[in-house]
């Protein structure tokens, strides 16, 4: 892979690491209203997947999907507007943290629903090829979302009319609190693409390189009309289900391991190892986007609410 695209692969996953650890910290101070689920230790998946896509290429999300927005393209300072309800917002304050669209971007939506997303990756899917157009539809999924006969029935529809739409389920080990192993008794959920006769595969959600090249296969086969795959990505959220979450659902040995496993960090040194980076320059990247950060918190902290007017405004009747 051709050196800037490394560098600007890096740089994203810490765009997103440096928004999630803020919001962190601005809800912790009461500044962010509502609920937020925060993507931190995922990075890679985001990543990867999203740089094997084109600009007019689509993604679907979930409620923890602030790093998949930012990987497809999305603004620091429009992304934390919207957080805090503001007017500048990408969807003028009425999405919140779990609702952010941006159909400029090829962002079709995030839902606090469970599995929500899924069956409109279809349709964006079939859109595609009513169109007659090679475009692709991404759709990110967590672990507990693939119990759900919205999953099921959409991946089933997906496989008989070859609708060219990705699987991306983010493997993180819970469903809120609950491990996999209670409700599930498949080692790899990328099995059940079995049942649907089409493409499944478990990788390491953690090496970013790792998904692009998984991704970009399964994108290369769905642009020429043969139809969706899974791709099982095997990774760890750093903090709990939500904001608040007290976690102790998770043992210290198992977190340990997990945190040892750090996408960032991970690819970091193996960047610098490779000469495609140095120590210094990658500390510039992560100086410039602590810098942004700030700068996107200051333009969402003085921006304004929207009025009591916009409560009828972009609603459908």
């Amino acid at each position: 892979m051709e050196k800037e695209r490394l560098i600007e692969m890096y740089r994203r996953m810490v765009r997103i690491r440096t928004f999630d650890e803020r919001v962190h910290k601005e809800f912790a101070a009461g500044n962010i209203p509502g609920a937020a689920h925060l993507y931190s230790g995922q990075e890679a998946v985001a990543v990867g997947a999203c740089s094997a896509l084109r600009p007019d290429d689509f993604i679907t999300s979930a409620h923890r999907g602030h790093g998949h927005l930012i990987a497809k393209g999305a603004r620091t300072d429009l992304m934390m507007a919207e957080l805090l309800g503001k007017k500048t917002g990408y969807n003028k304050g009425k999405g919140g943290s779990m609702h952010v669209t941006a159909p400029e971007l090829g962002i079709m939506g995030a839902s606090g629903i469970v599995a929500g997303m899924i069956p409109v990756a279809a349709g964006v899917g079939l859109s595609a090829v009513l169109r007659g157009t090679d475009q692709v539809t991404v759709c990110f999924l967590g672990d507990g979302s693939t119990n759900s006969g919205r999953f099921h029935e959409s991946v089933n529809l997906a496989s008989v009319w070859n609708l060219p739409v990705i699987y991306c389920i983010e493997n993180n080990g819970y469903g809120e609190s609950t491990p996999l192993s209670l409700v599930c008794k498949l080692e790899h959920l990328s099995k059940r693409a079995v049942a649907y006769g089409i493409p499944g595969i478990t990788i390491d959600g953690n090496d970013v390189e790792a998904v692009n090249a998984e991704v970009e296969k399964a994108v290369a086969r769905a642009r020429k009309g043969e139809g969706p795959a899974i791709i099982e990505c095997m990774t760890w959220r750093h903090h709990g289900h939500f904001e608040g979450d007290p976690q102790t659902y998770k043992n210290k040995e198992e977190i340990e391991a997990w945190m040892a496993k750090d996408p960032i960090p991970r690819f970091r040194n193996k960047l610098i190892k490779s000469r495609v980076l140095t120590a210094d320059a990658a500390n510039a990247i992560d100086k410039e986007l602590a810098d942004e950060l700030d700068a996107a918190m200051k333009f969402a902290m003085e921006s304004p609410y929207p009025g009591p007017e916009a409560l009828l405004e972009d609603v459908y009747a």
